[in-house]
């Protein structure tokens, strides 16, 4: 049985080794599962550069349902943000909000390839967003040479991992109830 199990976790290593460095190779998001109608911390986690190359610039789009983004500064990175109205009219805590951050750029530094950093935005996930659903986060990364564009979003159903260059995402779960 010894044997059999050497065997086993040989080939499931060797398996692992195989693999495609993709599917372990893209910007993902910290936090896996997020409450609709509350405050999420989006923390995007960066692995890698483009093709051995430094990350200089990473640009992230925020979706519709993704309301009131703040995004966290960066020490020597210059942080830019470009607002826009909204689809619809979301209110939070009272107030109405027409309009806010579509995207936010952090720029002007270096993130070598053998390095691993995180970058950061908080906002409201609305709370008319379907519980159940992913809700999916587009990143583009640049280089000096090219640029990594994790914006895929999947078909429903579809397996994320079978695509080239998925989008991070959040799954989205029912807020709840206070006692």
């Amino acid at each position: 049985m010894t044997l059999i199990k050497t065997i086993m976790s040989a080939a499931l290593g060797a398996s692992m080794l195989a693999a495609p460095t993709a599917a372990f190779a893209h910007a993902t998001l910290e936090v896996q599962e997020a409450a609709i109608g509350s405050t999420y911390k989006a923390i995007i986690r960066v692995g890698h550069g483009c093709e051995g190359e430094a990350t200089h610039t990473l640009r992230v789009q925020v979706p519709e349902g993704y309301v009131n983004v703040k995004p966290q500064p960066k020490a020597g990175w210059k942080l830019e943000t470009v607002r826009g109205a909204y689809e619809k009219t979301y209110t939070l805590y009272g107030h109405e909000h027409k309009e806010g951050v579509k995207q936010v750029i952090w720029s002007g530094n270096e993130l070598p390839d053998d390095y691993y950093d995180e970058f950061v935005l908080r906002g409201t996930l609305a709370s008319d967003l379907e519980a159940g659903t992913t809700f999916h986060i587009p990143v583009v990364q640049e280089c000096a040479n090219g640029a990594e564009r994790w914006i895929q979003i999947p078909a429903e159903g579809q397996d994320p991992h079978e695509l080239d260059y998925p989008a991070p995402g959040v799954k989205l779960i029912e807020k709840k109830k206070a006692h």
